[in-house]
């Protein structure tokens, strides 16, 4: 398998860059290997922000390779946030798409040790914009027109003054307070619990685009909580964030349909206004597919390092 990772370059950093540089985040080490394994997979990738060739292994268990001193950074939960009330590795339902499946790692940042029965939820729209429980919000939809092509291009310059936006202009998802669901549709959503290794993996389809943010997949980290018949229920959000895709992978994306139909503005990566630049430890994943082939399907991965005992509902 060919990996396709590209690695966004560091936007300049100044007092008010978007993220906190004294909080501590999760950061890989250069060159060290660490497991990229999900829920009955057993995938090792290299660490490096461009990577190397997948290979096989045999454990579950992260390298010594895996450094862990900072904390994963924390963005807004987004309007479109519905409560954990489907438990379910495969959130795909009939939306159409580029198969995707998303491997997830949750460590606490402090003993680097995995967080185990932690409920991982994730949302995001379909391949053409839309959220379910929202869709006649949603921002996204067809046009059967031209879609986007060639690389971003320049460099960001100066140093970024005053204070982040906290809001999604022109989009959903990104900011603002939350929204009452419009509708019962619940697809491209779910829930479900870490293993003993702190592992959890997710079956979907590739995100689209909607106009105002990046391709882009939300995420809560909850603890302390249990499963009862309706979901999970109780504990606290330690962890509110969000997973960006490379430029490369979504102009890949959109040469495929239904992406391709889109006619909606793209925002890029060094556009959008949540991600803060700084690669993996803002959310940026690692994502494996064949070149070319994209279509095929791509797998994603990355791991988190939160806080059990704070709160991070997304709302501050």
């Amino acid at each position: 398998m060919t990996e396709n990772s590209d690695t966004q370059p560091e936007k300049p950093q100044g007092p008010a860059h978007k993220r906190d540089l004294t909080r501590r985040k999760v950061v890989l080490a250069t060159g060290a290997a660490v497991a990229a394994v999900g829920v009955g997979g057993a995938l090792a990738a290299s660490a490096s922000a461009e990577g190397t060739d997948a290979t096989d292994a045999t454990g579950a268990t992260a390298s010594p390779g895996e450094t862990c001193y900072r904390l994963t950074g924390e963005t807004t939960e987004g309007p479109y946030y519905i409560d954990a009330d489907k438990i379910r590795k495969d959130i795909t339902e009939d939306r159409e798409g580029i198969p995707f499946t998303l491997r997830l790692k949750v460590i606490d940042a402090d003993t680097c040790k995995p967080l185990k029965r932690a409920a991982v939820d994730i949302w995001h729209c379909d391949a053409l914009g839309i959220y379910s429980g929202y869709e006649s919000m949603s921002g996204g939809g067809p046009g059967g027109g031209t879609p986007p092509t060639g690389n971003p291009t320049g460099t960001p310059t100066g140093t970024p003054t005053g204070t982040p936006p906290s809001g999604d202009p022109g989009g959903p998802g990104g900011g603002g307070g939350h929204q009452e669901p419009t509708d019962d549709e619940r697809y491209l959503r779910g829930t479900q619990l870490t293993d003993k290794h702190g592992y959890v993996e997710f079956k979907t389809v590739f995100p689209g685009w909607y106009q105002g943010r990046a391709v882009h997949i939300h995420t809560k980290v909850h603890v302390g909580g249990k499963m009862t018949d309706a979901g999970y229920e109780g504990g606290h959000a330690c962890h509110t964030g969000q997973f960006f895709f490379a430029e490369t992978a979504v102009l890949a994306s959109a040469e495929v349909a239904p992406y391709s139909t889109s006619t909606t503005q793209r925002t890029t990566l060094d556009e959008d206004t949540i991600y803060g630049g700084g690669g993996t430890q803002d959310g940026l994943l690692k994502l494996k597919y064949r070149k070319g082939r994209i279509a095929k399907g791509v797998v994603g991965s990355i791991t988190m390092g939160v806080d059990p005992d704070e709160t991070h509902d997304g709302t501050e």
